[in-house]
C-alpha cells in the first residue's frame, strides 16, 4: 500500500473524493466549484500568467520576475496551457502548461538526454504549474493532474516526463512518477535557470494497474469519478498568432479510460 503520509496532496480531497469504493462499473459524478479547460485566446493565456507569476513570486522569485508575459512557448504548436477559473467571479486559481514532443523535443531536453526507452515514444511535459494560495489550491492542483492524465490517455502520450525542483519533486512521487535517473537525484537544468530539479516518467499504459495495485489514495477520484467541470475538449478553438495544432480531438467525459 502506498503511504499516506507521503502524499502531501491529499488533505483536502476527502470532501470531494467518495466515502466508499465504487461499485463495479459505477462511475460517480462530481461537481468542483471551479472548471479546468484549456486557454482558447490571449485573455485566457495571460490569466494564466497572471497566477503563474504570483505562484513563482512565492517560490522562486528570480524567475518570476521574466514571467511577467506570456512566453513564446505558449503559442507553439504542441503547446496548450491549462485554465482553472473559479466558477463564482471567473477568478483564475491554477495553470500549466503541457508540451508534447510532436514537434519539437520536450524542454527539459535541452537540459539531459533521455534513456533509449524514451525514444521513439510519444512524450509530454508538465511545466509552469502554479496555483492559488488560497486553501482550495491542493484541490485545484490534483484536478489539473487529472486534467493532464485525461488529456495524455485520450491523445495516446505514451510517457509523462516531468523534470521538478524540490520540494515539488514529492508531488510526483506521490503520483507513483519514477526517477528516470535512479541514484542521480536533482540536476542542474540548464533550460531552467541551472535549478537543480530531478527527472521523472509516468507510463500511461500501466499507471492504472500500477495505482489500483498499489492502492493509492487518489485512484477512485480520477479513475471512477466524473467531473463535467474538467473539460479538455479542444474542438473549435479559435487560432492563436502562432496556431497550436490540436487536431480537433473529441471533448472529454471527465472520467480517466485506457482502453
Amino acid at each position: 500500500m502506498l503511504q499516506s503520509n507521503h502524499i502531501e496532496l491529499l488533505p483536502i480531497v476527502s470532501r470531494f473524493a467518495t466515502s466508499a469504493i465504487p461499485e463495479a462499473n459505477r462511475t460517480e459524478v462530481q461537481a468542483l466549484p471551479f472548471t479546468v479547460r484549456i486557454a482558447r485566446d490571449e485573455r485566457d493565456i495571460r490569466q494564466a500568467v497572471n497566477i503563474r507569476h504570483a505562484a513563482y513570486a512565492r517560490h522562486v522569485p528570480a524567475l518570476a520576475s521574466k514571467l511577467t508575459e506570456p512566453e513564446p512557448f505558449d503559442f507553439e504548436d504542441g503547446m496548450f496551457v491549462l485554465l482553472a477559473e473559479s466558477k463564482l467571479d471567473g477568478t483564475a486559481l491554477g495553470s500549466m502548461r503541457i508540451q508534447t514532443n510532436e514537434f519539437r523535443p520536450l524542454l527539459l531536453e535541452g537540459s539531459v538526454e533521455l534513456p533509449l526507452q524514451f525514444v521513439g515514444k510519444s512524450l509530454a511535459e508538465a511545466t509552469r504549474l502554479g496555483v492559488t494560495q488560497e486553501r482550495m489550491g491542493r484541490l485545484v492542483k490534483i484536478m489539473m493532474f487529472k486534467a493532464m492524465f485525461m488529456w495524455c490517455l485520450e491523445h495516446g502520450v505514451d510517457w509523462m516526463v516531468i523534470a521538478a525542483r524540490s520540494p515539488l519533486d514529492r508531488q510526483y512521487e506521490a503520483l507513483m512518477f519514477e526517477d528516470v535517473f535512479p541514484g542521480v537525484g536533482f540536476q542542474p537544468m540548464s533550460h531552467a535557470g541551472n535549478i537543480p530539479h530531478r527527472v521523472f516518467s509516468h507510463e500511461m499504459e500501466s499507471g492504472q494497474k500500477r495505482w489500483a495495485e498499489a492502492g493509492h489514495p487518489l485512484y477512485e477520484l480520477f479513475f471512477n469519478t466524473r467531473h463535467p467541470d474538467i473539460d479538455i475538449g479542444m474542438a473549435d478553438l479559435p487560432a492563436f498568432p502562432h496556431p497550436l495544432n490540436f487536431n480537433n480531438k473529441p471533448q472529454s467525459t471527465g472520467v480517466l479510460r485506457l482502453s
